[in-house]
């Protein structure tokens, strides 16, 4: 190991910083141990409908065939917790929407890209490099896996990444490299005896230590399935519309998380506070407008709307509610009628009950 390349990691980290990541790790890209964990995921079907998965399965276990050359991860990670925001406040308020941490404020994914591609440059200006290639979410990279070897944390019971001083609500990037930078030690875990985050799982996804069936994760179920979500699912929901962060609320570690710096991601539209019934009565221009650089928007108008339904399904019993469901039903696919309809059914319930 030259002393360039030593003192250009040293560089490489603080110009992370400057840049405002609040952590930046390198790791080679040997991900052997975690291959069998990928296979045997894989094989209980716990990615669901995400095909995605399976189909680059093997570019996840061998990074080095993303970028032709490469040799080194340089690992970046970026808080997003934004202050003045009590979600388990919101939680206990079941007429609220909650939508998860990470999408209150500008979707992460363009501004971290930015400035990974701006370090990037500044290496390649600094250092004789032919190859290297910045990911936010925007190739199959097992990410988590790459920071943990890059001694930005480890990961916990829930899957995520968990840092000592950082708790886990942040966001990960990478960016790949041919030069042989010098490797950072690995962290140790420190989830011990803990369990809080697989008993405070509302649909139980988390179905033993570091293993998530996504198939009943609420972020799964009201992001990435594109069709109903299962309907004994749907009480344990309660009013998550977009996400879920209670194995991160509950973990004890987020009690040394740090808030943002970023001023794009806190809160926008007031979704952090938000009543269910003012966010379904969206119109679908309004719904554009207000997520408009949001990854809100990633699901689309009638997602949107199935994950509200459910949501308003759970709320306590409010003619209001069943006003505006009825009046929104016939301009809905049937996909969300479905949930309307179910939605009506469970209000309708309540309001059996109130009166006996």
């Amino acid at each position: 190991m030259t002393e360039d390349l030593i003192l250009l990691s040293k560089q490489i980290k603080s110009w992370g910083q400057q840049l405002g990541f609040q952590q930046i790790g390198i790791a080679d890209l040997d991900l052997s141990a975690h291959e069998q964990y990928l296979q045997q995921w894989l094989e209980n079907d716990f990615h669901g409908e995400m095909t995605y998965m399976k189909r680059h399965s093997a570019l996840r276990r061998r990074p080095t065939e993303l970028q032709e050359g490469s040799v080194r991860v340089i690992s970046a990670r970026m808080d997003y917790l934004a202050a003045n925001t009590d979600r388990i406040e919101i939680l206990n308020t079941p007429s609220k929407a909650y939508v998860s941490r990470y999408a209150l404020g500008r979707d992460y994914h363009k501004l971290m890209r930015k400035r990974l591609g701006t370090l990037a440059k500044k290496i390649a200006d600094h250092a004789t490099t032919q190859s290297y290639r910045a990911f936010v979410d925007s190739a199959p990279v097992l990410e988590k896996a790459l920071a943990e070897k890059a001694g930005l944390g480890w990961i916990g019971k829930h899957t995520l990444l968990l840092n000592r001083q950082a708790g886990s609500w942040f966001f990960l990037g990478e960016i790949l490299t041919d030069l042989p930078l010098p490797i950072d030690a690995p962290t140790s875990a420190h989830c011990g005896s803990c369990t809080a985050c697989i008993d405070c799982c509302p649909t139980k996804a988390i179905v033993g230590p570091y293993k998530l069936d996504s198939r009943l994760c609420i972020s799964y179920l009201t992001i990435e399935l594109k069709e109903a979500i299962p309907v004994e699912l749907r009480s344990p929901m309660g009013n998550r519309v977009f996400g879920c962060d209670d194995c991160q609320l509950f973990c004890p570690w987020n009690r040394y998380a740090q808030h943002s710096k970023e001023d794009d991601f806190a809160p926008r539209h007031q979704l952090d506070q938000t009543d269910l019934i003012a966010l379904f009565e969206w119109s679908e221009q309004q719904f554009l407008k207000n997520t408009e650089g949001s990854a809100i928007r990633r699901i689309g108008y009638q997602r949107w709307l199935r994950n509200l339904a459910i949501g308003l399904g759970n709320a306590p019993y409010d003619e209001n509610i069943i006003k505006v469901l009825a009046n929104k039903r016939p301009s809905t696919l049937a996909m969300v009628q479905e949930h309307i309809d179910w939605a009506l059914a469970q209000q309708d319930l309540k309001k059996n009950e109130a009166a006996i």
